[in-house]
């Protein structure tokens, strides 16, 4: 039955790619708000 453990194997993947994705949208849009943060300064 190698099935299980690859079914979650592949879950797992899915999730962390799923989070990974958030994580650079975040910091994306803290560099953006940030260069605007500069941008206004000038």
């Amino acid at each position: 039955m190698t099935g299980k453990p690859m079914r979650k194997l592949i879950a797992l993947g899915l999730i962390t790619l799923l989070a990974g994705c958030a994580t650079v949208d975040g910091i994306g849009r803290d560099i953006s708000g940030a260069a605007r943060g500069v941008q206004s300064w000038f």
